[in-house]
């Protein structure tokens, strides 16, 4: 097989400029962990230079049989392919210490993929990765900024975010209508927050689907408390940092408890 044709429906659009391919691998740091996984390798553009770098525990997953197929004829010796959907993946299958993940992220599932690096954030230590570029300033905003929003909060509450560099369109196959950007996440020193984190989620996605409100009205609809006299009520969610999402947090915690 000499080549693999991109599939609308997976998202594919590969990339083809080996010299974006090898910036994004180095942005890699290499500390803290042995193990990599790459995310949908498609026609091994990344995995070329990920197999050079030779971490001691190096494997792919990928969503597409022909690309799977593709992989083990391009690499022979090479046997550590997952088939499957990195969605569905047990990661606590293959890893119990830490791994970094990194590729080229298909723009339908690149916000799913990074839910799902937060449920894991106790393995996963770094993500490398390009992705449309919309999201990927997203991700990296800061507060006060218009694109600051649910996945920044959640994010950037566990991982050091970073904005690397943008991709055009022109270096794909075939063309996305959209730029790409390239962000690396590090975990931080946050093992726990300090407050209760589920409730701490459920806080920061219900400010940000009203997020054209206050605070105030966008707690009052999305919870039912005694209290309505918090000191922040007036700002609105993209004004608040991860420090003051947790301190709303544990204000809405204390106000539900005394409001049972």
């Amino acid at each position: 097989m000499n080549k693999v044709y991109p599939k609308k429906n997976l998202g594919q659009h590969f990339l083809h400029d080996k010299a974006i391919a090898g910036r994004i691998c180095d942005s890699l740091t290499g500390n803290g962990y042995n193990s990599v996984l790459e995310i949908g390798p498609g026609m091994g553009i990344l995995t070329d230079f990920l197999i050079e770098r030779g971490f001691p525990d190096f494997r792919v997953i990928e969503i597409d049989n022909e690309s799977v197929h593709y992989i083990k004829n391009r690499y022979p010796g090479f046997d550590k392919i997952i088939t499957g959907d990195f969605l569905t993946f047990e990661l606590e299958e293959y890893y119990s210490n830490k791994v970094a993940i990194i590729g080229n992220f298909p723009y339908n599932i690149s916000s799913q993929i990074f839910f799902k690096i937060l449920d894991h954030r106790e393995i996963v230590v770094e993500v490398c990765g390009m992705l449309q570029k919309e999201v990927a300033q997203r991700i990296c905003a800061r507060p006060g900024s218009k694109t600051y929003g649910i996945l920044s909060v959640l994010l950037q509450a566990f991982y050091s975010a970073e904005y690397l560099f943008s991709v055009s369109n022109k270096v794909f196959t075939p063309p996305p209508k959209v730029m790409s950007g390239v962000i690396r996440l590090r975990r931080n020193e946050t093992v726990k927050l300090d407050c209760d984190e589920t409730l701490f989620f459920r806080v920061v996605k219900s400010c940000f689907n009203q997020r054209r409100k206050t605070l105030r009205n966008s707690v009052r609809s999305a919870f039912y408390m005694k209290s309505d006299d918090y000191h922040s009520y007036h700002l609105r969610p993209e004004q608040l940092s991860v420090e003051q999402f947790v301190e709303l947090t544990n204000w809405i915690g204390e106000n539900l408890k005394s409001s049972e």
